[in-house]
């Protein structure tokens, strides 16, 4: 065959361009050419939020932020990828438009090995295109089915000359090398038909049957068996689950709009004195019967240098700040932590709602990569009685430094101002119970039927990774509680260093360990409440993961006495698709 193919190139120019055009041409059969991808791939999930606030894009895995990664594409999601891609550049740039000179290709010169025999396909037989770009792309490598693909291409070329009564530009000769590629190629030639059949019959399937051109399903399912093991416990075993199904949406291709819709039935465990210590990620659902509910609205669009964040329901600060607590923060989903303290600083759950967040990055390139994030965030947004609203009800405005040291080492310094109204926890993420921490943390100025307050919170977070293997992070939070009645002030501390084993023992498993104190009223005369906490997650597939894990708190609820231990035990599995 070889010394067939170069007698053919030898014996016409036609075939010489063939051989030169088939990469430009072979993606009109194939769609190949993967430059010109419009499409935003949403959640990628992506790091959750990037170490450069101002460039981070949020996904379901980003609420859960990002919120839901590493999912395996199917032939048909390829295919529809494909599809799109190629419908975008046909309808936007004319993708593989015919040319008419070959001066018209950037990359071609006069000077190229080449040069005369494109000149000639194009002068003669016309039959080569170029790319949207004004590129011709002659050193791509080729297949068998590209170079048959070319050849079909220039056969089709022929065929109309003759048909149009120019036959006179078509040599004899190069009728015979026609031929004689065309019997060579046959086989080739047969299965490109036959894949560009099938492809038209899937192309017409999808098209007819695809959920939306804008809008992209992500959804996370979570089944956990979990039970309290310390002494004087009351708690059964129980099963239980949520599930989350986002429908991400976008409009531009640089922005995002979250609706998602969120179901579940897992009641907490009960522990000492009301506490929230023992509230697992999962907890964290709009209902306790599975009944469905939109819990998160929010979109997010770029303007200049800065990240926008609007949410009008469900939003909490994590949803657009970096919150430094890699491989243990999960934005509330089932692939970090199990518990809420464990995945990021309490500092973040103050406050929650409606409202507006965004990132704004500053100075120039290099290893240090500064930036600033401020958000304001409204429980009682909807309500517009007296003493509530946007502005006049509890909110909790948020204002961060983030210093990115090269990708190794990241820093960050928080402050976050609330009013809260009475009976209002301090750490409730905009809902109505506290979602972490003790209950003396939590209503500093009395539980339901006190007094209103006002908070003023300082933290501190910090994230290194020595390797690629190691990672090691920690917070520090100092909340200053000011009441509007007679001894309602108070202070609440707390803090959490963790270690992380990304791909311990496989790729995309992780193995932490946590340890720290819950947030705690600092005026109590008892002792702290330790939390310890290690979890395994066993990725299965890209898409199910199990997370075994244990919870070990110490004299949860601060109790004043000798308390008792709470030991947790769960086992989590979660299903992203």
């Amino acid at each position: 065959m070889s010394q067939l193919l170069w007698k053919t190139l030898v014996l016409s120019p036609v075939v010489l361009g063939v051989t030169v055009l088939v990469s430009a041409r072979a993606m009109a059969a194939q769609v190949l050419d993967s430059s010109n991808n419009t499409k935003l791939e949403v959640g990628q999930v992506n790091a959750p939020i990037a170490a450069n606030a101002s460039t981070f894009i949020k996904t379901e895995q980003a609420k859960v932020n990002q919120q839901l990664v590493a999912q395996a594409k199917t032939d048909e999601n390829n295919v529809l990828e494909q599809v799109n891609r190629y419908s975008s550049e046909a309808k936007n740039q004319n993708s593989l438009s015919q040319v008419t000179s070959v001066s018209q290709f950037s990359d071609v010169q006069p000077t190229d090995w080449a040069f005369q025999a494109l000149q000639s396909l194009v002068e003669r037989y016309g039959c080569i295109a170029g790319y949207p770009n004004g590129t011709y792309r002659g050193n791509r490598a080729m297949t068998r089915y590209e170079f048959a693909a070319g050849l079909n291409a220039c056969l089709d070329r022929v065929n109309e000359l003759i048909a149009t009564a120019t036959a006179d530009l078509v040599t004899k000769q190069d009728l015979a090398t026609l031929q004689r590629l065309q019997e060579e190629f046959s086989a080739e030639l047969a299965t490109l038909r036959g894949r560009v059949d099938s492809l038209e019959a899937r192309t017409a399937e999808l098209e007819a049957n695809q959920f939306s051109t804008t809008t992209k399903l992500v959804g996370e399912a979570i089944f956990a068996i979990t039970d309290n093991f310390g002494s004087g416990d009351d708690n059964n075993t129980v099963f239980q689950n949520r599930v989350r199904l986002d429908l991400q949406s976008s409009f531009t291709g640089r922005d995002t709009l979250h609706t998602r819709i969120a179901a579940g039935n897992a009641n907490p465990l009960a522990l000492p004195n009301g506490t929230a210590e023992g509230l697992q990620t999962f907890n964290l659902s709009p209902s306790l019967d599975n009944s469905a509910f939109i819990d998160w609205l929010s979109y997010y669009f770029p303007i200049g240098n800065s990240q926008v964040y609007l949410a009008a329901t469900g939003g909490i600060h994590s949803d657009y700040v970096p919150t430094v607590n890699p491989y243990f923060e999960d934005f509330d989903g089932g692939n970090g932590a199990l518990s809420t303290f464990a995945s990021e600083s309490p500092i973040y759950r103050i406050g929650g709602g409606a409202g507006v967040g965004f990132n704004l990055a500053f100075g120039g390139g290099g290893t240090f990569k500064p930036s600033l994030t401020f958000g304001y965030l409204a429980s009682e947004a909807n309500n517009p009685s007296p003493g509530s609203g946007l502005f006049e009800g509890n909110y909790a405005a948020l204002g961060q430094l983030n210093l990115n040291v090269g990708d190794r080492l990241t820093l960050a310094a928080t402050y976050v101002h609330g009013y809260h109204g009475a009976g209002t926890p301090l750490f409730n993420a905009g809902g109505a119970s506290p979602v972490v921490g003790t209950s003396q943390a939590n209503f500093v100025a009395g539980n339901i039927g006190g007094n209103p307050y006002v908070s003023n919170s300082f933290g501190l977070e910090a994230a290194f990774k020595p390797s690629e293997k190691l990672s090691i992070s920690g917070f520090v939070l100092y909340s200053d509680i000011t009441g509007f009645g007679a001894g309602d002030d108070g202070e609440v501390w707390s803090y959490g260093l963790g270690v992380a084993l990304p791909d311990f023992g496989k790729r995309g498993n992780v193995l932490g360990i946590f340890a720290g104190v819950q947030p705690y009223l600092g005026t109590v005369d008892s002792d702290k409440p330790y939390h310890f906490e290690g979890f395994y997650k066993y990725r299965v597939t890209d898409n199910i993961s199990i997370t075994p894990g244990v919870i070990w708190l110490t004299n949860p609820g601060q109790a004043t006495g000798n308390g008792d231990d709470a030991i947790i035990g769960t086992v989590r599995t979660t299903f992203n698709f």
